[in-house]
């Protein structure tokens, strides 16, 4: 049977490796990413330490969205940069087209944080 038409093998283990890459690089080479996960990770296991399951779960879905409009933002502007390297009207408006969608998610994701902060901090200041 010729190669192109043979069905491709599942690769779990190449999924996760590649998985890991991706992040890897993201937060390696893009503080807005990483900064996020720093500040996230603190109010995330103080909520698991305190069996809020709740707020866990709310806390993990503001966390990945924020992350994964990143990670999306990061990659339009690479893609972007790689297809056209000069100036671009149109490469501008896609560009801030996917920083808006990204500084939506970060705005909920702060917010979320905050009120997250507050209940958690709330018990001891009050």
């Amino acid at each position: 049977m010729p190669k192109q038409f043979r069905t491709p093998v599942y690769q779990p283990i190449k999924k996760i490796r590649t998985f890991f890459s991706g992040l890897h690089i993201a937060v390696v080479t893009d503080f807005s990413v990483a900064y996020k996960v720093v500040l996230s990770v603190p109010i995330l296991s103080s909520f698991f330490f305190l069996h809020q399951w709740i707020d866990v779960n709310l806390i993990l879905l503001a966390m990945g969205l924020v992350l994964v409009s990143e990670l999306f933002n990061s990659a339009i502007e690479v893609l972007c940069d790689f297809v056209e390297p000069q100036q671009n009207e149109r490469i501008r408006i896609t560009k801030d087209i996917a920083a808006a969608a990204a500084g939506l998610s970060i705005l909920v994701w702060a917010a979320i944080l905050s009120i997250e902060s507050i209940r958690l901090l709330s018990p001891f200041v009050f």
